[in-house]
């Protein structure tokens, strides 16, 4: 059976700091790029206040200085972007409350790729970020 979204928000693996042995993300062999976890991720979201957008870069970006890198992997943290965004509107379609959950549109762009993939798509994120006033 396959994991839910909310399984795969709790995910086994710590984050973690590797140096990279080859250039990877635009960074060079050498640099330091931090594996993110769902629940980083999840809880970064969590933190950005109402009414403010953020950037997933500046969301990679933010990450890596916290935990000492050069780099947050692009690859794995937008996986746990959508990760943390699918778990959110899994809750809102079970309990029906918006204000309780993970708030993915402050960070996840409408018009990125990332969001035409989502289960609500753009419109939804849109709609979120006119009701903030952002």
């Amino acid at each position: 059976m396959a994991k839910t979204w909310k399984q795969k928000l709790e995910g086994v693996r710590p984050a973690h700091v590797e140096t990279l042995e080859r250039p990877f993300g635009g960074a060079p062999p050498g640099a330091k790029m931090l594996v993110a976890t769902p629940r980083l991720v999840d809880d970064y979201m969590r933190a950005v206040p109402k009414g403010e957008v953020r950037t997933i870069a500046r969301m990679r970006a933010d990450l890596a200085a916290a935990h000492g890198a050069d780099l947050a992997c692009p690859l794995s943290t937008g996986i746990f972007a959508r990760i943390a965004a699918e778990a959110a509107l899994d809750d809102i379609r079970e309990q029906g409350v918006l204000e309780e959950v993970t708030p993915f549109w402050r960070v996840i762009d409408p018009e990125s790729p990332l969001a035409a993939k989502l289960s609500c798509g753009p419109t939804f994120i849109e709609t979120q970020r006119d009701r903030e006033g952002s």
